[in-house]
């Protein structure tokens, strides 16, 4: 429910940590096909560096800053694995609050009257998230105890006294919310969800919910719920499949703030009155406004723009005047968080060759200063590449926007081998950021182009509808497309181009190797799903109220079984004859094992190779660096053996 993690859109599958990048957009007006810029002759001899010294690179989210504000909370992942860590807001040595050494451990919140914390932990990355407090003390207490649940942090009352959660202790198929007190931990029930629908925010006066209820991938509704007197009324009524999100409350409790694309391609942020019912138009971008909410003391509140692959913080304040942000070169904005006084604002600074990094900004000073150096120091950035937004026109004239990074040693007379890399979803986006696995793998020569083929996110919901019920078929004809670009640059080696994806990219890998088996010379398939019956049968409880959605873009393992067997990889191993990688956690909820399992038996039984590997103690994705090197090394082992001469 926090502003801040406004989701886009319904996703079935999340992008792989570490691994995939988040979303971006080309505007259909804007839409150009265009080539990458001529290579460029080096200034010095390209370093090559090892995976791990780009594992050595620290990986640092979210922030919360200390009642007395002089501290400030994230999470890092410098021992290996994420960890709560707090510093000075003037900067200095982070320290660890958490000392997790197996489950990733992520910071929520700094309580507001005193220097506890809450923070999430799940048990070898089977995603049962629970919420802890860490005392005064150290010492550490599970809020929600229990096996086989799922809660989150769901806000803070306005003062302090109490925070929201939500939970699936009851049903795991519903989350209710819950107040608990912050002194004593006692909770009550605010709201028993027998509905399917998803809690999405609450008024600072404790009297209103909105919810979210997805009906189809595309189209979706909110709901304003009156805890007083206990009715649920449906503010979104409309005719044309649209997406409707609640955002945030506006700090007096009068309005609910929204996203919504009815009547036009990309969403835009409304008001809604709660006393009269009226609305009106807020705010509104040539592009996708993700969400927006208020800081702490409601004098200021952010929006975040999707602009063609990169993101965009809007700021203003309580007048409506835009408020100046600070310039830094080398990246964007991201996760931007107030402190109480509104007086500080932390956020992250994120380029295509530097990774997050955490600032505050002092608006009264007009400092800002640069809490943590995330990369490498052993790693020179001008080694490192800039991505590039291009577009081309696949088989049918659509034109497909995606994020590319070409190697600096890239010539006509020193072609490249190439990768076509699948982000996760379906509906997820490639966008332009830093990514320590692409990086490396261009580092060590490889072209690597982050295909946004039809049905992701950010472009329009013309766009992104285009996917429906055709996964198998043109989604992946785009990625057949994107090979034949990348083989038009003059300078990539048209037969050493493979393709790879994690999650719903593992899938478009497989059903690239299986339904175009002529098209690439190898598949790297990370997470990702084989067969999509089982996929659609094992969703986890907690994704009831996506369920039905999830049926109606891809299909219905029971009525639509014929179908879904039709572009299920598994089916269709026969005709896989290129070399294979497949990884997989043992303990994913989403993918679960079977699922590369049995492709991998059902490849090897006709003679391709295929290399398998498991990571015992990780989920859907890598949370632990340990294992994310492994991997990499793994995947540049098996490219080069199959890519380079």
């Amino acid at each position: 429910m926090h502003p801040s993690r406004h989701a886009v859109r319904l996703s079935l599958f999340a992008a792989l940590a570490g691994a995939m990048l988040a979303p971006g957009f080309a505007s259909a007006q804007a839409a150009k096909v265009q080539k990458a810029a001529p290579a460029k002759p080096a200034a010095k001899a390209l370093k090559r560096y090892t995976i791990e010294q780009f594992m050595a690179t620290t990986s640092v989210t979210g922030a919360s800053f200390s009642k007395d504000e002089k501290q400030i909370l994230f999470s890092s992942n410098q021992s290996g694995i994420f960890n709560a860590y707090t510093m000075p807001v003037g900067g200095g040595t982070p320290r660890a609050l958490t000392n997790s050494t197996t489950d990733t451990t992520y910071a929520v919140d700094y309580f507001y009257n005193d220097d506890r914390i809450l923070f999430t932990r799940d048990q070898g990355g089977n995603e049962q998230n629970h919420l802890y407090v860490r005392e005064l003390d150290g010492t550490e207490r599970d809020l929600t105890p229990g096996a086989k649940l799922k809660a989150s942090f769901a806000g803070w009352k306005p003062d302090g006294s109490g925070f929201y959660v939500v939970t699936n202790e009851r049903d795991p198929k519903f989350f209710d919310l819950y107040l608990y007190d912050a002194a004593s931990y006692k909770r009550s029930m605010v709201y028993q969800n027998d509905s399917g629908m998803n809690p999405s925010a609450i008024s600072r006066d404790g009297n209103w919910l909105a919810f979210g209820k997805p009906n189809t991938t595309s189209d979706s509704d909110v709901y304003l719920y009156n805890l007083q007197t206990r009715q649920m009324k449906h503010i979104t009524p409309h005719k044309e499949p649209a997406s409707h999100s609640a955002a945030d409350f506006d700090p007096e409790s009068k309005r609910l703030l929204y996203t919504t694309n009815t009547d036009g391609e990309f969403t835009r942020i409304m008001a809604y009155d709660l006393a009269t019912g009226a609305t009106l138009e807020v705010e509104k971008a040539d592009w996708d406004l993700l969400g927006t909410g208020y800081s702490r003391n409601g004098q200021h509140r952010v929006s975040v723009v999707n602009r063609d692959g990169s993101i965009d913080v809007r700021i203003h304040d309580k007048s409506g005047k835009a408020v100046a942000l600070p310039k830094l070169p080398g990246g964007e904005m991201r996760q931007v968080t107030f402190s109480g006084s509104g007086r500080m604002m932390a956020f992250y600074l994120n380029g295509d060759r530097s990774p997050n990094n955490l600032y505050v900004h002092d608006f009264k000073s007009g400092k800002t200063v640069q809490l943590t150096r995330s990369l490498s120091p052993e790693i020179d950035p001008d080694d490192l590449v800039e991505a590039e937004v291009v577009r081309f026109r696949s088989f049918d004239g659509t034109v497909i926007p995606s994020i590319y990074y070409k190697p600096k040693s890239a010539a006509p007379n020193a072609k490249v081998p190439a990768v076509v890399y699948v982000h996760g979803g379906p509906g997820g986006q490639t966008m332009r950021g830093y990514s320590a696995q692409i990086q490396y793998l261009v580092n060590h020569g490889y072209a690597v182009l982050g295909i946004n083929n039809r049905g992701s996110s950010g472009y329009g919901k013309t766009f992104f509808r285009a996917d429906d019920r055709k996964h198998g078929m043109e989604p992946l004809w785009d990625c057949v497309e994107a090979k034949t670009w990348l083989a038009s640059q003059g300078y990539i080696d048209p037969e050493r181009i493979g393709i790879m994806g994690g999650s719903y990219g593992g899938y478009m890998t497989l059903a690239a190797l299986a339904f175009r088996p002529e098209a690439f010379k190898v598949g790297i398939d990370i997470f990702g799903v084989s067969n999509w019956v089982r996929t659609l049968e094992s969703i986890p409880p907690y994704w009831e109220a996506q369920r039905k959605a999830l049926y109606d873009e891809i299909g219905d393992p029971v009525k639509d079984k014929e179908f879904l067997i039709a572009t299920s990889p598994l089916f269709h191993a026969h005709q896989i004859r290129k070399p294979l990688m497949v990884i997989q956690g043992a303990n994913d909820p989403r993918v679960i094992k079977p699922e590369s399992d049995e492709i991998v038996e059902a490849v090897r039984k006709k003679g391709v190779e295929v290399e398998y590997v498991v990571f015992g103690d990780e989920g859907h994705g890598f949370s632990k660096k340990k294992n994310q090197a492994e991997a990499s090394a793994k995947i540049l082992a098996f490219l080069d053996k199959h890519l380079k001469p």
